[in-house]
């Protein structure tokens, strides 16, 4: 084992990791939240100045996927769609199977320069999730509970927001609602065998009703929705703890383009053309399994230095002074000041692995996992 790999699965890096990003996210944070003067005067500034804030703290996790672990992703779609990447606002719908499926969304995101202005459907509890919740506040994420009755106007409102957003932004739904897991599964194909729609064998039975209302209230904003099926080769089931510990996953994603044209008007047939959809992404999985590839055109979009640069820059500023401070601590001989500074790693500990859990599946919502569900 090389010096490097060694030093990735050691505890201490992890924990000085861990340090720069929840110190550098909430000194972003306490800036986003001074920025808020911004909103009355100029709106717009306001938004790209977050846009930028939020990349300088997402960009330290999509570091450790495409620099710490080299994890490579390769898409499968054509030239001409990927062309059009970064250059309109979309609509993005993702499998959600993978505890990393979102870090795999953000690489690319940040590879075609919209990662900071990344937008998504997000369950109400990541509101107050510290870092995470708090960023996408200042971002104008969209949340809901996922209860449509107590949810219709909010995000109505969110979504309407957005149409005149000054930066491209790609819109993530995951419309099965919730992680694919062997119980929600078996309880989602009773409500689809309930309602007469085709069972599917590796996706949930998505929900409709996000989908439809981010088309109705979005169109004349968004050109284009991007279906993405995501897979990663060796029947990998990659974990954020694992990029931690520097493993190297190589993931696949197909993409197809569909304009926002050739999704229907009216709800019901919308509905369909999503149920549709995730037949035709069930079958897609199916074919990975089985051949190990997906249709289309393979292509490689490089990864760009400004992720690892933004990382290396707070490191610089944030581990200086904490090893000065450390050095300090001990050098004094004080047993108290050592105690507490122990404390205080501990705490940090704590915090950043309860941080890491929130992507955990086995940790996930009990959402779906009820015998019965009402008919949306």
């Amino acid at each position: 084992m090389g010096l490097i790999a060694f030093l990735k699965t050691q505890f201490i890096v992890h924990l000085l990791i861990g340090f720069v990003f929840v110190v550098s996210g909430l000194i972003i944070n306490f800036v986003q939240l001074c920025t808020l003067i911004l909103w009355p005067i100029n709106k717009q500034f306001y938004r790209r100045v977050n846009c930028r804030l939020a990349y300088s703290l997402w960009s330290q996790l999509v570091m450790l996927l495409e620099w710490w672990s080299g994890t490579e992703c390769t898409l499968f779609s054509d030239q001409a769609t990927v062309d059009k990447f970064g250059k309109e606002h979309v609509i993005i719908i993702l499998n959600h199977n993978f505890e990393i499926d979102f870090l795999c969304g953000w690489t690319m995101t940040e590879r075609f320069g919209v990662l900071g202005s990344s937008k998504v459907l997000a369950k109400k509890e990541l509101l107050y999730v510290p870092l995470i919740g708090w960023t996408w506040y200042f971002l104008e994420i969209v949340f809901c509970k996922r209860k449509w009755e107590e949810d219709r106007d909010t995000v109505i409102e969110g979504l309407r927001c957005l149409s005149d957003y000054p930066e491209y932004m790609w819109f993530l739904l995951y419309c099965e609602g919730t992680r694919f897991t062997e119980t929600k599964h078996r309880i989602s194909m009773e409500v689809a065998e309930s309602k007469g729609l085709p069972k599917l064998k590796y996706h949930l039975l998505p929900r409709t009703k996000g989908f439809t209302t981010a088309v109705q209230c979005l169109r004349g904003t968004v050109s284009a929705v991007y279906d993405v099926t995501l897979n990663f080769r060796g029947n990998k089931n990659p974990s954020l703890l694992g990029i931690l510990y520097g493993k190297k996953y190589e993931a696949d994603m197909c993409v197809r383009r569909f304009p926002l044209e050739d999704i229907p008007v009216d709800e019901k047939e919308a509905a369909n053309w999503l149920h549709k959809l995730y037949q035709e992404k069930d079958a897609l999985q199916e074919m990975y399994n089985q051949e190990g590839i997906f249709p289309g055109q393979q292509l490689k979009p490089p990864r760009r230095p400004w992720t690892l640069l933004n990382f290396l820059f707070w490191a610089t500023v944030l581990l200086s002074p904490l090893f000065t401070f450390g050095f300090g601590i001990f050098a004094s001989g004080s047993p108290l000041l050592i105690l507490a500074f122990l404390g205080f790693v501990g705490a940090a500990s704590f915090g950043v692995r309860r941080l890491i859990g929130v992507t955990e599946i086995e940790k996930g919502s009990s959402y779906g996992n009820q015998e019965f569900k009402k008919k949306e």
